[in-house]
Formats: C-alpha cells, structure tokens, sequence
C-alpha cells in the first residue's frame, strides 16, 4: 500500500508543480516587462545591435570625425569632448582620438566637398538600420527607398547638433553644477532620441505616445556610458598597448554593440508602452485608441508562435514580421490597431 501511495504521490506533485508554473508564466506573461522582452525576441535585438554597431563603426564614427574638420574650432571641441566621455576614453587611446580630430586640415584636403556629400550618402547605411530597428519595435510597414535618405540625412544634421550642444553645456558649467549638466544632458538625450522615434516611424506615431521611448533610450544610454567610465579606459588602453589601433577598434565596436541594445530597448520598451490596453497606455496616449496618427497604416500582425532566445539571434533582410498573424483576440495587437 506504501508503495502505491508513493506511485501516486510523485505523478500528483510534478503535474501540481507544472500548473503552478504554467499559471506563473500565464501572470508573467501579461506584465510590461515579459511583453519588452517578447518585443525584443520579435525585433531580433542581438542580431540589430551587432548590425548597427558594426555600422555605427565602419560608416558613421569616420563621418563625425570628417564632418567635426569643416565645423568651427570651438564646435569641434564641444564634438570631441562628447564623443570621448560617452565612449569613456582615456589615456593613449584619447591621444589618438584627439589626434584624428586636430588633424583639420589634412582630412580636409583629403575629402574635399564632394567627399564630405558621399560620406552622408555613405553613413546613410547606419541611419538605415536604424530606421528598420524602429520598424520592427513598432510592427510599422517599410516606406519608399527615397525618404529613407532624406530622414538619415536630417538624423545626421541632428546628432551633430546634439553632440555640439551636449559638449558645450560641459565645457560651459563648472565642476561644481554636476547635478544641472545632468539634468541638461538627459534633457537633451531625451529629445533627441524622441526626435529620432518620430522620424525613423516617419511620424506616423503620435509624439507623445513615443516620449517614453526617447526617455528610457535616454537613460539607458546615460546608465551605459556611466558604466563605460568604470570599464572603457583599461579595456582601451589594455587592447591598444596589446593590439594597437586594431585593439582600440575592437573596444570601440563592443562599446557600440551595449549602446545599440540600449536604442532597441528604448524602442521596444516605448512601444509597448504605448499600446498597453492598461492605464499607463491609455496615460501614453493621452486617452487615445491608438498611438497612432489620424490616416495612418495599421500596424504589422505580431507573430503567432512563443519566441525563444534564438530568435534574438536570427536575421531577416526586410522590415517585416516573418510568420504569420496570431488570433484577432491576441492581446498582443495594438490598441486601435485595423485587423
């Protein structure tokens, strides 16, 4: 009879554990956090963030160092000292940035005018993995092959502008006002990365439905960087003394690579936000139906199956969701949203 009460027992335990988790996935997957992660396994967030730090490094680093040799001495300063406390570089490797930026009028008689127009079209590569970044955090369909340079362009003549405000504010206040240039930095991180929400969804999302997503990309870039003054400066001046220059491009890459997961976060985080049929989405839209503006395209249907970690790694040419729609009763589907 012992035995036969243990026979029971073990079966009744495991199947009773099972429900509990079952019923814990169920609560967890409805919470905003579990949703971000969902969105970001939908965006294939490693996959981008490799993307756009490999383009970050090979197309738009070299532009800001050929657009800073046209721009007055004081605003290529305010450039340069942005860059290097973002990157939180120090020591030899600051040497060499340093050197690259001074070195105004070689890279000007190198490039020329006609240079410096082909280095917009040529970065153009990172503003547009940029743009399907935002695409697909936000389900949006893909839009013409021509407004995508338009928009990298603007985006272009933005971040140099941000990086030239950022890096006069700090050579501006004193040590003493720390508290303030924080306050200003994040304000100023903050619209940009709002600034950039609405132009990558081609403003086709209410403004006010996409400031979460410029704050939290804010943060978390301010957040990363803070973090970068701890580790940057030895896993710099470590890879330069071992590999050189070569070394100091690694370090640079890796950096790059924890900022493009910081952007994608943001991207997903604020849509999700956004189209929470919850009170913190409705406060998102300020009570409207949908995040969207009047005469917009419904967004793209969300995927049909669970996603796992691997599909954070896997990789896609196009804008859009690779399966197919799941059930119109999905809770998933954006508030608003045409079935």
């Amino acid at each position: 009879m012992a035995k036969s009460s243990t026979e029971k027992t073990g079966p009744h335990v495991v199947e009773t554990a099972r429900n509990r988790a079952q019923v814990i996935r169920g609560w967890a997957e409805q919470t905003l956090l579990w949703k971000v992660w969902d969105r970001m396994l939908e965006t294939e967030f490693i996959d981008r963030s490799i993307a756009l730090a490999g383009k970050v490094f090979i197309s738009f680093f070299p532009l800001i160092i050929v657009v800073a040799a046209f721009m007055p001495t004081h605003i290529r300063a305010s450039i340069f000292t942005t860059v290097t406390h973002r990157l939180g570089i120090t020591g030899p490797a600051l040497a060499t940035v340093r050197q690259a930026f001074a070195s105004t009028a070689d890279i000007r008689r190198a490039t020329g005018v006609l240079g410096l127009v082909l280095a917009f079209f040529y970065a153009s590569s990172f503003t547009t993995a940029l743009h399907r970044a935002y695409l697909r955090a936000w389900r949006r369909p893909p839009g013409k092959a021509i407004a995508k340079y338009v928009r990298g362009a603007v985006w272009v003549v933005a971040i140099f502008v941000y990086m030239a405000l950022l890096g006069g504010a700090r050579d501006v206040l004193p040590g003493g006002w720390i508290a303030l240039f924080v306050v200003v930095a994040l304000a100023l991180s903050t619209a940009m990365w709002w600034f950039t929400a609405w132009l990558m969804l081609k403003g086709q999302v209410r403004p006010r439905a996409l400031f979460p997503a410029g704050l939290i990309t804010a943060i978390a870039l301010s957040a990363y960087a803070l973090s970068a003054t701890l580790w940057m400066p030895n896993n710099v001046t470590s890879n330069n003394h071992q590999y050189g220059i070569f070394g100091v491009a690694l370090a640079l890459v890796a950096w790059f690579s924890g900022a493009a997961i910081c952007v994608i976060v943001g991207a997903c985080a604020g849509a999700v936000l956004a189209e929470d049929p919850g009170p913190i989405g409705r406060l998102v839209r300020n009570g409207a139906a949908s995040p969207l503006v009047e005469g917009a395209l419904p967004s793209l249907p969300p995927p049909v199956r669970s996603l796992r970690l691997a599909d954070a790694f896997s990789s896609s040419d196009d804008d859009t969701p690779r399966v197919p729609e799941r059930p119109a009763n999905s809770s998933s589907a954006a508030p608003g949203a045409d079935k």
